[in-house]
């Protein structure tokens, strides 16, 4: 054993009051260290929770580093969680002027998800935030809600200012708000959050993403918008035809951080970053996981930003019936067809780990008579546009989808998720699962796992806390 040590700071990835041990999320560089009862202070065993700050002296042990002498970090101040608080929270108690409220109730939300009941007064304190949830668990409104709060509050002043253009008085209307998104699905569902929620304020948004064709973009452009969601590659095309001006951005969201990593974006994001004024500009990051390398990015582009974690590897498992076959690659799209014979999975989303792959799968479903359509990269944004409808209609009963593509997909009543291929990292599994169990109904996950794979399932049991049931495979 080794006798170094070093007070830290750090967050509570997960805590097991049962059990009596969980890990923290070092603040230093990312790493996972082990957290027991025995390091808390008297009674705190209690009242910790997922998501707390706290400090901590880090000792090295041989099986890894171990937290010893944890205490409550100064600088938290928690913010009542809707779904812990003694009172039903309402939209009403978050600070939101009557205008976003009005458009809230018609699109029929009531009472805000923990992220959001957390998020939305720190944004409208204005303080940068780095805030970590699953998918599906209203990211969008927590972010878009404040945002358009703060715009609309300055846009009166806005409309009077003026240019004088062909003896014509013309109407400036500045980009202030700038949202970077991985993928187009996504992209397309933050603007029309944007336009449901900003309908009363007056301030105007667009959609920039690649795969179509930029000309109506353009045009938007031309008119005047306030706020602007893109894919980075896009942005940056028209950034460099002189399109958009990104000098009077006062917020900046990135959404899904730890996919544009895995996507490659990082470059094109501290490129963006560098054509804006870092001076009182808001930078909001929003993750489904806080790897090293967002620690990272949220350093160089943050300033003292607050932190909220809702339980970022524990989504709602408690709902979702999950099962796992044992099965050789050859045998999985029988297995598949198999149980697509059942016909209470009215909604089945299947993960493939390739685009050939998905495509493959689907070829073979359709020979059976199978309803089904791919969505990946290699699809173009219409075809892939049309499969999402397919889908939420249900005119197409199974989608296949790669998770690249799968982050833009936003749909409730998804009877199923099946895991044709078993992914690499458990945090995925549990990002594809969420996909299922929404707004409160049920649903059933189902894994493939080939011979090989044994320890990823045995991962994925150690993140989620959980055993997955084993189903005999008959094939």
């Amino acid at each position: 054993m080794l006798s170094e040590k070093l007070r830290m700071t750090g967050t509570v990835k997960w805590y097991n009051k049962e059990k009596g041990f969980g890990f923290i999320t070092s603040d230093m560089n990312g790493e996972e260290v082990y957290l027991h009862r025995t390091a808390l202070q008297p009674h705190d065993d209690e009242i910790i929770d997922t998501g707390d700050r706290i400090t901590f002296t880090i000792e090295k042990q041989e099986k890894g580093p171990a937290a010893l002498e944890v205490k409550r970090s100064v600088e938290e101040k928690k913010i009542l969680r809707s779904d812990q608080a003694g009172i039903c929270l309402n939209f009403t108690d978050l600070g939101l002027n009557p205008e976003i409220l009005r458009a809230v109730r018609n699109a029929g939300y009531v009472a805000p998800t923990p992220i959001q009941a957390q998020a939305i007064p720190v944004v409208l304190k204005g303080r940068d935030l780095l805030g970590c949830a699953q998918t599906g668990t209203g990211k969008t409104a927590a972010f878009a809600l404040p945002i358009l709060q703060r715009l609309s509050k300055t846009s009166d002043s806005q409309k009077q200012s003026n240019i004088v253009n062909n003896s014509k008085k013309q109407r400036l209307r500045r980009v202030r708000a700038l949202v970077l998104s991985p993928t187009r699905e996504l992209a397309i569902q933050i603007g029309d959050s944007f336009r449901i929620y900003g309908k009363y304020t007056g301030l105007k948004s667009v959609v920039i993403y690649g795969g179509v064709g930029q000309n109506p973009q353009v045009k938007a452009l031309q008119r005047g918008v306030d706020i602007i969601v893109a894919t980075p590659g896009r942005l940056l095309d028209l950034i460099r035809q002189g399109h958009i001006n990104l000098n009077y951005i006062e917020v900046l969201t990135l959404d899904e951080g730890d996919r544009m990593l895995d996507m490659g974006f990082i470059h094109d994001i501290r490129t963006i970053v560098k054509m804006m004024t870092k001076k009182n500009r808001q930078t909001l990051l929003f993750s489904a996981t806080i790897p090293r390398e967002i620690i990272k990015l949220a350093k160089n582009i943050q300033h003292d930003p607050a932190e909220i974690n809702i339980s970022p590897d524990q989504p709602t498992l408690e709902i979702i019936k999950q099962t796992a076959y044992f099965i050789v690659k050859e045998k999985k799209q029988a297995l598949l067809e198999s149980l697509l014979a059942d016909t209470t999975i009215t909604k089945a989303l299947v993960f493939s780990r390739t685009k050939h792959g998905a495509n493959r799968i689907v070829k073979k479903l359709e020979r059976r008579g199978i309803r089904s359509e791919p969505i990946h990269g290699n699809k173009s944004q219409n075809a892939r546009q049309l499969a999402l409808k397919n889908f939420r209609t249900g005119k197409t009963r199974v989608l296949v989808a790669t998770d690249v593509a799968a982050r833009g997909i936003d749909i409730d009543d998804i009877s199923h998720v099946i895991q044709f291929d078993l992914p690499d990292m458990p945090e995925t599994y549990v990002h594809r699962i969420g996909r299922t169990a929404r707004a409160g109904a049920e649903g059933t996950a189902i894994a493939f796992c080939e011979k090989n794979q044994r320890q990823q399932l045995r991962d994925i049991e150690k993140l989620i806390q959980m055993r997955v049931k084993i189903v005999q495979n008959n094939l």
